[in-house]
């Protein structure tokens, strides 16, 4: 284990602001290209183009400088970074990283149609999620201490979830411009991929709602990250819409509409019956127990699942012909948006506060 103690130990402590913010980033910052990224394709699809372009923007500059920021800090304290891989709670964050990957690829293909940047992204993706995957729920099996369930586990277990749904999305994208066989395999790996994403939901779902009703909860406990019960729902149902767009391209797809438009229905239903329950549970957290509401990272975990529902819903209309719920994607974009901005201008007063030393803001 000598080869994963932290670097920066052995030298003479001389240690700054920016060495500890470092050492202790999170994993799941990433969630800020996620955010960004699908707040992005909603601008859009609402006629803000240039508002989607400036997020674009954000999140390919925001993408870049995590994954600096990510490698000098396995060189710097691989320690630190390995012990949060196999934790219970920070372990799930690096799923972000899929998720982030998919997303920004979805973005490139999406508003410029550049199919080999929104490839490269694709694999980037895939890899991660299959090192990842593997990696942190095989660490967890194994690993001698493990905490109990109440410590242990929470609404971020879900980005597995997103991180396998979004690899989905990004396939059944570029499916759409490729040609035979090519085509065919995009869209049974998005399908293989949409089907297990739901599995593992059900899952993870179970024991977190075991955990929710039968475990004493504090405000602590109800962090940003349980939006992404929502959250997984909404992309899967974003998932299942591009398949059925998709199903006259792919034959194996078109004999099994009737099952895509009833799990994507369920999908969609689920991650709406949440909205209103985590609003509930955000007024007791925040006003009725006075939690103090500050800028924390794991907020654009809150504000991601927003972006992907109106995203979602407003695909879903079009593969169903659900005219009647054309009203909520737009209101939801813009409340997408709106929680875009507090969360950036709270990340951004954050920042310039840790620049003038008043505390340590990863």
């Amino acid at each position: 284990m000598a080869f994963f103690q932290d670097r920066a130990a052995e030298r003479p402590d001389t240690s700054t602001q920016k060495t500890l913010n470092l050492r202790h980033l999170s994993p799941a910052y990433f969630g800020m290209v996620m955010a960004t990224g699908i707040v992005s394709l909603a601008a859009n699809q609402i006629g803000l183009s240039a508002v989607a372009w400036v997020l674009f923007a954000i999140a390919t500059l925001a993408y870049l400088a995590l994954w600096g920021l990510t490698f000098l800090r396995l060189i710097c304290f691989p320690g630190a970074f390995f012990a949060d891989m196999i934790d219970h709670l920070r372990g799930p964050g690096f799923f972000t990283m899929v998720a982030a990957s998919s997303v920004l690829g979805s973005e490139v293909v999406l508003l410029s149609g550049n199919l080999i940047f929104g490839f490269g992204l694709w694999f980037i993706a895939l890899v991660l999620w299959l090192a990842l995957t593997y990696t942190i729920f095989s660490a967890f099996t194994v690993k001698e201490d493990k905490p109990t369930l109440d410590k242990g586990i929470s609404g971020a277990w879900l980005l597995a979830v997103v991180a396998t749904q979004s690899i989905a999305v990004l396939s059944s994208l570029l499916a759409v411009g490729v040609q035979q066989p090519y085509r065919l395999d995009l869209n049974f790996l998005a399908l293989s991929m949409w089907l297990w994403g739901g599995m593992l939901y059900i899952w993870m779902m179970s024991l977190i709602f075991y955990r929710y009703t039968f475990f004493r909860f504090s405000p602590n406990d109800l962090s940003p990250p349980y939006w992404i019960n929502m959250g997984a729902m909404a992309i899967s149902t974003l998932a299942g819409s591009l398949l059925i767009l998709n199903s006259d391209h792919a034959p194996f797809l078109h004999s099994i509409i009737p099952f895509m438009k009833g799990f994507t229905i369920f999908y969609w239903a689920t991650g709406t019956w949440w909205i209103p329950m985590l609003l509930i549970l955000g007024v007791w957290r925040h006003i009725y127990k006075r939690f103090p509401l500050k800028y924390d990272p794991l907020y654009w975990g809150a504000v991601f699942p927003i972006g992907m529902y109106a995203v979602s819903t407003y695909q879903m209309t079009r593969a169903m012909a659900f005219d009647f719920l054309e009203f909520l994607p737009e209101i939801f974009a813009w409340i997408a948006l709106a929680a875009w901005t507090l969360t950036f201008a709270a990340y951004a007063i954050t920042r310039m506060r840790a620049l003038r030393g008043d505390g340590i803001h990863p």
